[in-house]
């Protein structure tokens, strides 16, 4: 029998019941549900609403539609319709028509409303884990590898040098903040709707302090409308998911670089790489490029978010039960590349000797002789003018600085002394000399990793 049956005399077309159905997606929410149900009766026994007889029944009942849908001993279909009605109904069947004094005061809008936060906060304080577990990792490697000098990229050309460990700390402050975003998410999913009824509030004499203080919520949300209809904890929740696959993406893609033989700075653990079904010599990174492949999906999951909600009036539209799927996606998706771009990293090993050879007189070491120029009083522009011609000689002549005569140096800068500028050609001494809050020299590199530790306190 449906809710409605008093006002319509016929029940749904079948195809509209398939159609219209959420339980497939809700019934993983049954936990949150029955959990939102046994506060919502400990208030409505605690201000006299129900009889202690009636709460004890009904508690009773409650644990035990639980206990059910743990062991699979309760399977509703789907002429429930969704998780809030398959409590319920198998409720009543348990303890009889007492069983429908549970919804007093209380709608499936604010009921849903609840169950989602009662689960987001759990989702976003698991993403918050496996956020610092990667963090974790990655400043272990730096500790491992970190001290291997490579060569610092813009617009995928080579640069300058760098640790290794400089590189890797660019992608694990992102994350450090990607945990700020988190921890905000949470602050602002932790308010409780239940109370607020379909849009207007009620006329029982509730308590929703009682009730959010039961189930651990920070508050209430002060608007029975906008309680109702609020979807913007579960925007912020999924755009969080987004910006952390966005920075998971770019790791991926250079682990995709890197693993190449044309780089072949890493070598990825066969626990997170793959063959070729025709070509006996292939050693794909599948993980790293199914990780840059999700991050689309996760981005979707918060356009769909946000195109839902963009027109919709107040208070509460059948649209809002497509918000699930998306941020249900958008967090098991997430978590579960975190996940693997941790095993990633973790398991992968580094050729620290890759660019040892390569980088002496490499043309990445060009802004140390404008940064030498510099030391002996020459402005910047004509110290990088004077650098520049020193590459063009050496590439005219198919070499690199390691030919650079005295001749050559004198024509380029009367400045330019061949053994002053020596040393300034030593790559590993190139990287050490940027001592500067935030450089590569690797006494900063081991300041930050200090602070991002302090963070995982």
């Amino acid at each position: 029998m449906a809710l409605w049956s008093g006002r319509f005399a016929g029940g749904p077309a079948e195809e509209m019941l398939a159609y219209s159905e959420s339980l497939s997606v809700d019934f993983r929410m049954f936990e949150e549900d029955v959990e939102g149900s046994l506060a919502h009766l400990d208030m409505l026994a605690a201000r006299g609403i129900v009889s202690s007889r009636e709460a004890t029944a009904i508690r009773a009942g409650l644990l035990q539609v639980r206990e059910e849908l743990r062991e699979g001993t309760y399977l509703p279909d789907l002429t429930r319709e969704d998780i809030h009605m398959a409590v319920e109904a198998r409720l009543i069947e348990l303890v009889g028509d007492i069983g429908g004094r549970l919804h007093t005061a209380r709608s499936r809008n604010d009921q849903v409303a609840t169950d989602v936060r009662l689960w987001l906060r759990k989702r976003v304080a698991t993403l918050d884990e496996v956020l610092a577990g990667l963090l974790r990792v990655l400043l272990a490697r730096v500790e491992k590898d970190g001290r291997t000098l490579i060569p610092g990229y813009t617009h995928l050309q080579r640069g300058q040098p760098v640790w290794l460990g400089h590189h890797l700390l660019a992608h694990a402050w992102p994350l450090s903040r990607d945990r700020e975003r988190v921890a905000d998410a949470l602050r602002r999913a932790d308010a409780c709707p239940l109370g607020a009824g379909a849009m207007a509030g009620t006329p029982h004499p509730i308590d929703r302090l009682h009730t959010a203080r039961t189930l651990g919520f920070a508050q209430v949300v002060e608007n029975a409308m906008d309680a109702v209809s609020a979807r913007d904890h579960m925007l912020e929740a999924a755009s969080v998911c987004a910006i952390v696959m966005v920075h998971l993406s770019r790791m991926a893609e250079e682990l995709v670089i890197w693993s190449s033989q044309e780089f072949a700075l890493v070598r990825l653990s066969e626990a997170y790489a793959t063959g070729s079904s025709i070509m006996p010599q292939k050693r794909n990174p599948d993980a790293a490029e199914l990780v840059r492949g999700k991050s689309a999906r996760v981005v979707g999951d918060l356009q769909a978010l946000l195109v839902l909600v963009k027109g919709l009036p107040l208070a509460y539209n059948r649209d809002l039960q497509e918000d699930r799927e998306a941020l249900f996606d958008a967090l098991d998706t997430t978590i579960s590349s975190v996940r693997v771009m941790a095993g990633m990293w973790e398991t992968l090993t580094v050729n620290r000797e890759r660019f040892a050879a390569e980088m002496a007189g490499d043309f990445l070491l060009a802004t140390e002789v404008a940064d030498f120029l510099v030391t002996r009083g020459v402005p910047f522009r004509d110290a990088h003018h004077a650098a520049g011609r020193l590459v063009r000689w050496c590439e005219e002549r198919g070499g690199n600085f390691t030919m650079l005569t005295d001749e050559a140096l004198r024509e380029a800068h009367p400045h330019l002394v061949h053994d002053d500028l020596k040393r300034w050609l030593d790559p590993e001494q190139a990287a050490e000399r940027r001592r500067s809050h935030g450089g590569t020299a690797w006494a900063e590199v081991l300041r930050q990793v200090a602070l991002l530790e302090g963070t995982l306190r």
